[in-house]
């Protein structure tokens, strides 16, 4: 059968479709990232359905977010487009689905048995490297302290945003309003009022112009806690620690 669409096979032996070498072939009109958030719309699950990976670009720039999604995924996402190419890539990933499982029948149940196995120690072993990068990345999450929180944080955030498949200035704007809805402020009138005094005290205006919302976190305790908490939880909302693989 000729290989319309690249398949992956994983470590457990599933069968796994590159998002964006589907959007290829199916022609879309709209561009990759606006697709595939339009195609996960439709109830799919992130870790379940597909996984986002960050994967490096070729000029050594910032990583691009791919998204890699299972075989049943990979059916529906072509059904949902009512096309020709739709349907001709549904059909592919049938007979590939056909094909794998006419590959293990053709198997004695002894090796068929030695297969499942070794399917089985590589996807725990995967599982177990997984763990230990979240583990990991969730310790450095936790660690902020109030002392490097404005470094720590743009490093997290940063991930977040290879994450989400968005720039770093979206993201940080919608860290910024659950800021203002956990703690019932408004940073935008907080940075005017901040501005203000500065030019009161004969600051220049250059410097007022370069004072942010940041900044006005800075002069709150209770501000850097709310930040430091939803940068946290953000994080964990778009798994950052799938940004090592």
């Amino acid at each position: 059968m000729n290989e319309l669409i690249k398949t992956i096979t994983r470590d457990d032996g599933t069968i796994a479709v590159s998002g964006r070498e589907l959007h290829d072939f199916l022609e879309v009109g709209k561009d990759f990232s606006s697709w595939f958030k339009d195609m996960a719309e439709y109830g799919f699950e992130v870790g379940k359905d597909f996984s986002p990976i960050s994967v490096k670009t070729p000029s050594g720039g910032r990583p691009r977010i791919e998204y890699v999604m299972t075989l049943d995924m990979a059916k529906e996402v072509a059904m949902i487009q009512r096309t020709d190419r739709g349907k001709q890539a549904r059909q592919y990933f049938i007979e590939i689905d056909k094909q794998a499982h006419h590959d293990m029948t053709g198997l004695s149940p002894a090796t068929r048995a030695a297969v499942a196995a070794t399917q089985a120690l590589a996807a725990q072993e995967r599982r177990l490297n997984r763990v230990d990068a979240k583990v990991n990345a969730i310790s450095d999450i936790v660690s902020i302290s109030t002392m490097d929180w404005r470094r720590a944080t743009r490093d997290i955030i940063t991930k977040i945003a290879h994450m989400r498949g968005d720039d770093y200035q979206a993201t940080r704007k919608d860290i910024y309003k659950d800021v203002e809805q956990r703690g019932g402020y408004s940073l935008s009138t907080r940075l005017t009022n901040l501005r203000n005094r500065m030019a009161g005290e004969g600051q220049s205006l250059s410097k007022r112009n370069k004072t942010n919302k940041v900044d006005v976190i800075g002069n709150d305790k209770r501000l850097i806690e709310i930040y430091m908490a939803v940068v946290k939880d953000h994080a964990i909302k778009y798994r950052v620690w799938d940004n090592e693989y």
